[in-house]
């Protein structure tokens, strides 16, 4: 009697699997994750085999069969965690499917054997139970290569996640010198080489090292898994499903019994809320980790001098006598319209939730929690409340006029190469960008306007904004390196500023673990986004209406958030809810646990 399996077309508009008859010459060839060709409405299209001798939906006289194999596809674990993401980020199957496949395809007729190797035990720099998961507290301009080389299996398969490709570099050297079988695995690959490195992984004994596609490595033997920065952007998916590499490392090694190790200056909320032991080195070498920070109140400044004041000028002719460049930071996308009081300079915040409020013509409104007062000044009670906002390109111009002889130059986000520069300026992006010439490194980095990032109406405002300190003291060095960061701010006293300038992120960490619980956010509460086309997003706030759990905010302008009790309880909703009529209206975005709300 011929086999009945269970396969999923890879056509994201269908999100259901169909049964297809195992032909006898194809028997042999066929298991849980192979890619194989399926008749599908008059069309032969590829898929996945999710169910081997599954119990038939179909009458067997009218079950087709498959018609070829095409490559060996994830293994079995893999297509069974791609259920449980698809469920966390309400997102079809196919998508992480494709995410942990190979691009190319790979012979399904040589199973490669596993591998096995024995590495002696590395002692950690800083003692660590071994109760798990856990959470390294390591400063941003200390090595890590010690930590990475104590926390790698010593027998078994280690996924190790890098968002950033250059310390990725350094610590696969590391690791190779040491004898380790290194895999890099990173989305930005060619379709060949990642295909080959995909291949080669599922041999095992071997250290995966890459981005947040190495979450999906196909190895058969993983032991641990060790996340580097998890509060990077890189290690998000940009698109729905938004899925995070530490949440599917994290259920993955959960399922294979293994250990989760994640480093990280400034860890996550999630990650330190579900940490069971967390670890950090002495305090005086922390804090000699962190850049030395130049706090500018602002508030001193001469009228319109705020974003150019004479202390960024001091520093940056500093910094050039010095043999050193600059890097000057002001974020404008996306954000909010800082108001400003004419007459004590303090900025116009909401007294509920310390957002920064916006002018609606009749008054002012927080754009995070929805308060309205009339526009005055909590601070001295004027009235004279005058927006802050200048271009990239016109401070430009100005810091070219602020630093005579010095070459400036704006930096926009892309891929074009950086230009030889004295003094960058332009967004966050400009801190991910390599250095351009290593013999004279960056000495500076400015914040002109950090009250953007601290005032921001998001709720993770706090931690987003300590990471560009922690990106910003990498690229300057720790104490004692001769680099300093720079900030700006008229909250010189705000618990951002005070941890970056004491090197202790307790400062933030709990007090924001702290509002989080209080509030149920994330992860003491479910919280989802819905965006796109106005009718659509009503049709799907109308299908969450029957759920008791949800509390649904909105829509408007085509946007909505969904709060629950708890992870579980949204996802639970949201799979239980049927979307796809609300998709048949327009453009449907879901983002699950979203970063900029």
């Amino acid at each position: 009697m011929a086999r009945v399996c269970r396969v999923l077309p890879d056509v994201p508009a269908v999100d259901r699997a169909f049964d297809y008859l195992v032909p006898q010459d194809l028997r042999a060839r066929v298991h849980v994750g192979t890619i194989v060709r399926v008749p599908l409405h008059g069309r032969r299209v590829r898929g996945w085999v999710l169910e081997l001798d599954a119990q038939a939906h179909t009458p067997r006289d009218r079950t087709l069969s498959i018609q070829a194999v095409v490559s060996a596809g994830p293994p079995g674990d893999v297509v069974h965690l791609s259920a449980w993401a698809a469920w966390r980020w309400a997102g079809p199957r196919v998508a992480f499917l494709r995410a942990a496949s190979p691009p190319n395809v790979v012979s399904d007729t040589a199973m490669p054997e596993c591998e096995a190797a024995v590495f002696p035990t590395r002692e950690a720099p800083i003692e660590l139970r071994d109760e798990g998961p856990r959470v390294v507290r390591w400063p941003p301009a200390t090595s890590r290569e010690e930590m990475v080389r104590a926390l790698v299996a010593a027998e078994g398969s280690t996924i190790l996640i890098v968002p950033d490709p250059w310390e990725a570099g350094a610590l696969a050297r590391m690791l190779e010198s040491e004898g380790r079988h290194v895999v890099v695995l990173r989305g930005d690959q060619p379709d060949a080489a990642r295909t080959a490195t995909w291949d080669t992984a599922r041999r095992g004994a071997c250290v995966v090292l890459g981005g947040r596609v190495a979450a999906f490595a196909p190895v058969p033997d993983l032991a641990a898994a060790v996340v580097l920065d998890d509060l990077d952007e890189a290690l998000e998916e940009e698109r729905a499903p938004t899925w995070h590499a530490l949440d599917i490392v994290a259920e993955r090694i959960r399922l294979a019994g293994g250990r989760l190790d994640v480093i990280s200056p400034a860890p996550s909320a999630e990650a330190t809320a579900a940490a069971v032991t967390i670890a950090a080195p002495a305090r005086d070498v922390e804090r000699r980790g962190w850049a030395r920070l130049d706090i500018v109140d602002v508030r001193d400044e001469a009228p319109g001098h705020a974003l150019l004041s004479s202390s960024l000028a001091d520093s940056l002719r500093r910094t050039l006598d010095g043999n050193g460049r600059a890097l000057c930071v002001v974020n404008r996308r996306g954000r909010a319209r800082l108001l400003v009081c004419r007459s004590c300079g303090e900025p116009a915040t909401c007294p509920k939730c310390e957002a920064a409020m916006h002018d609606v013509g009749d008054g002012l409104e927080c754009p995070r929690c929805g308060h309205r007062q009339i526009a005055i000044c909590q601070h001295c009670g004027s009235t004279a409340l005058r927006p802050r906002r200048l271009g990239v390109v016109k401070l430009r111009e100005h810091l070219a006029a602020l630093v005579p002889r010095a070459r400036v130059v704006a930096v926009e986000s892309g891929s074009a190469p950086m230009p030889a520069f004295d003094i960058a300026i332009g967004t966050e992006a400009v801190l991910h960008r390599p250095p351009h010439d290593p013999e004279r490194p960056v000495r500076l980095v400015a914040f002109l306007d950090f009250d953007q990032e601290l005032l921001a109406p998001r709720y993770r405002a706090e931690e987003q904004a300590l990471w560009l300190l922690v990106r910003a003291s990498r690229r300057v060095g720790g104490r004692g390196s001769g680099g300093a960061v720079l900030a700006q701010t008229r909250i010189p006293d705000h618990p951002v500023v005070l941890a970056a300038r004491d090197g202790n992120p307790l400062r933030v960490l709990d007090a924001d673990l702290a509002r989080r619980r209080t509030l149920q956010y994330p992860p003491f509460g479910g919280l989802a986004e819905f965006s796109g086309d106005a009718g659509a997003v009503d049709a799907a706030c109308a299908a969450l209406e029957t759920s008791a759990a949800l509390t649904v905010l909105g829509p408007s302008s085509g946007r909505a958030l969904v709060r629950a009790p708890s992870m579980e309880e949204l996802c639970d909703a949201l799979d239980a809810a049927d979307l796809s009529s609300a998709r048949a209206l327009g453009r449907l975005r879901v983002d699950v646990n979203p970063r900029r709300v």
